[in-house]
């Protein structure tokens, strides 16, 4: 069914004249002119048909025909308070829903979280494997990925975009090891692969096993040359694609969201 179209702002300047019968502390109430006040009222009558005031030697009087509206106006402007109560709720809740891929969410991602979620014990996360999750139909709140840029999304970017050569502890001074090539790498490809493996995780892990030497975003392998897993094979590179979060401008400007965001983004 059709829905009458609501002249809404009219509405709430004639609910603010009928509670003071004052044009003018209904004006000061909304911060607009008397006059202002007095065309919004006019306006209306008009669309209605019928005279909602009448000007009296006591001042200000309300109409049968204002009076018969006026108790349905107010409750529904309760439901319209309820309602934005209720979205607001929504977007505040601590509950997050995040894509991320697992190689990330293992060596970076993780214990940021742990940390946020130990200062609001609140929190609750639902996490999405893969960068390419649709945002409406996962429900997402934030997305982890990598590349170039945010694209079409609101995003930041975590860290450098560079990349990093890493190969197990001790074989730094070794020539001619083989390269382990990860999909989506894009990169180093038409080098001597020894391995193949899907992600940039896998790529460490197989470095750190002896299988070769892999080139790894330098934000990843941080956590793994910290812990003596791998060790880097000269300095790190500058490279088109780096880690960031993204999500749709509605979901990027969540109270909630904005939170988060600045506690991963924090020096």
């Amino acid at each position: 069914m059709k829905r009458t179209h609501l002249p809404l702002n009219a509405l709430r300047v004639f609910d603010a004249a009928a509670r003071h019968l004052s044009f003018t502390r209904a004006a000061d109430e909304l911060a607009v002119t008397p006059a202002a006040v007095g065309q919004q009222i006019r306006a209306l009558e008009d669309v209605l048909g019928v005279v909602l005031f009448r000007r009296t030697s006591k001042g200000l009087e309300l109409t049968d025909e204002a009076m018969a509206g006026l108790d349905a106006l107010r409750e529904g402007f309760l439901h319209f308070e309820e309602s934005v109560r209720a979205m607001q709720a929504g977007q505040a809740s601590h509950h997050y829903t995040i894509a991320v891929p697992r190689d990330f969410f293992g060596a970076w991602l993780g214990e940021r979280l742990a940390a946020f979620r130990a200062d609001n014990p609140d929190v609750h996360y639902a996490l999405v494997d893969g960068e390419t999750s649709d945002f409406t139909e996962a429900n997402l709140d934030l997305a982890v990925r990598l590349a170039e840029g945010p694209g079409e999304l609101e995003g930041i970017v975590l860290g450098k975009a560079e990349k990093l050569r890493v190969g197990a502890v001790g074989r730094s001074g070794e020539k001619d090891l083989p390269l382990i090539h990860w999909q989506g790498q894009g990169e180093g490809a038409e080098e001597d692969v020894a391995l193949s493996v899907p992600d940039a995780g896998q790529a460490l892990a197989a470095a750190a096993a002896g299988l070769g030497v892999a080139d790894v975003p330098a934000l990843l392998a941080e956590k793994w040359i910290a812990e003596g897993r791998v060790e880097p094979l000269g300095e790190p590179e500058p490279c088109r694609r780096a880690y960031w979060l993204v999500a749709p401008m509605p979901q990027w400007r969540q109270k909630k969201v904005k939170a988060l965001v600045e506690r991963l983004t924090a020096g």
